[in-house]
């Protein structure tokens, strides 16, 4: 358990104050007796649910409950989920309901919506209530944004230790997984293959800016050959790479399989497969960033990797201590029963 600072004086100050700022840089005024909350757009009510009571929410949207609990630990841990009323549909391309809001009585909406302020502001106006606009930032992954959101989100809920608590895990995790793997003579060159990005790719899907290998100081082959961003890799460049080790999400090992199937030849010729260091990590984008399964997942890189640094890491354990602590429940098991069994080696043939 991380321990909590105390209360400061500018927190005592901020719960008097009316108004805030959201990340969008707008005021927002904010009841002083704010009691119900909403969360609407990709990743809202995951960022409510690591920090506030799930007691509180007047309404959650219609995919939340529709997708079931597919890549999603926070819903899991909405046991009452069934019963909560809806606000809108939701999901990729589906503004906020204004009329369902205004018919579900939130003393305050959180919303991932949209990052233009004039749209946010729309929906403050037609329903009347106050809206705050969340971020993940640019990385969707452990950016101070998200840490400044989630301290906003104990700010108005009322549970600001506890949101001071969820961002000091992941500062505290972040430097140990740093601290077990800065010292080592030989860092692991390493591929990230399959990963999601508005849906499940095969192994060409890559990016040279993968802050779980950065996590672990690991050298990522794709960023080592001057590619930055995402981008679908010609898969002949993969070859020239041959990665001693190779990442891939298991969003996208069904892809990678069928692949094998066409060609197999060609994964016969990267050294990985035939190795057999070839890892499944758990897919974390789903209706924007499971922030805790990528810090499990940063793990488990680690500690196929450099198993001598992390020789005291069970990930499937630790699996279930990060999801404990951010949302109260063992999500690992269900979430290895979503994707083919959970963390594990690959092998094609």
């Amino acid at each position: 358990q991380v321990e909590t600072p105390a209360e400061s004086a500018d927190d005592q100050v901020m719960r008097e104050e009316t108004i805030i700022t959201d990340l969008l840089g707008r005021e927002v005024e904010i009841p002083s007796e704010a009691s119900t909350f909403a969360c609407v757009g990709p990743g809202a009510l995951r960022l409510y649910c690591y920090v506030a009571d799930q007691e509180s929410l007047a309404g959650v949207e219609t995919v939340e409950k529709e997708w079931g609990n597919q890549g999603r630990p926070y819903t899991m841990s909405l046991s009452n989920i069934e019963e909560i009323p809806v606000i809108g549909p939701g999901g990729p391309g589906n503004p906020p309901d204004a009329e369902m809001l205004f018919s579900a009585k939130p003393d305050i909406i959180f919303t991932c919506y949209n990052t233009d302020a004039s749209s946010v502001d729309e929906l403050q106006n037609k329903t009347g209530i106050p809206v705050v606009a969340l971020s993940y930032g640019k990385s969707r992954l452990f950016d101070s944004v998200v840490y400044e959101s989630l301290l906003l989100i104990g700010k108005i809920t009322g549970n600001e230790d506890r949101a001071r608590e969820v961002v000091s895990y992941f500062e505290d995790s972040l430097t140990e997984l740093h601290e077990r793997t800065k010292n080592l003579h030989e860092k692991s060159r390493v591929y990230l293959g399959g990963q999601s990005s508005r849906g499940a790719h095969g192994i060409e899907s890559t990016t040279g800016d993968y802050p779980l290998f950065d996590a672990v100081n690991a050298i990522n082959v794709v960023k080592e050959a001057g590619i930055e961003e995402y981008v679908m890799l010609d898969k002949e460049k993969i070859l020239e790479m041959d990665p001693p080790v190779i990442i891939l999400d298991a969003a996208g090992l069904a892809l990678v399989k069928e692949d094998y199937d066409a060609n197999p030849q060609y994964y016969k010729n990267l050294q990985a497969f035939n190795n057999e260091r070839v890892y499944l990590q758990m897919p974390y984008n789903y209706y924007t960033t499971n922030l805790e399964i990528a810090l499990a997942d940063a793990y488990y890189i680690g500690s196929v990797l450099y198993p001598d640094e992390f020789e005291d890491i069970d990930p499937a354990k630790k699996f279930d201590e990060i999801s404990n602590f951010f949302l109260g429940i063992s999500s690992y098991e269900e979430i290895a029963g979503q994707y083919h069994g959970g963390y594990q080696k690959v092998k094609l043939w």
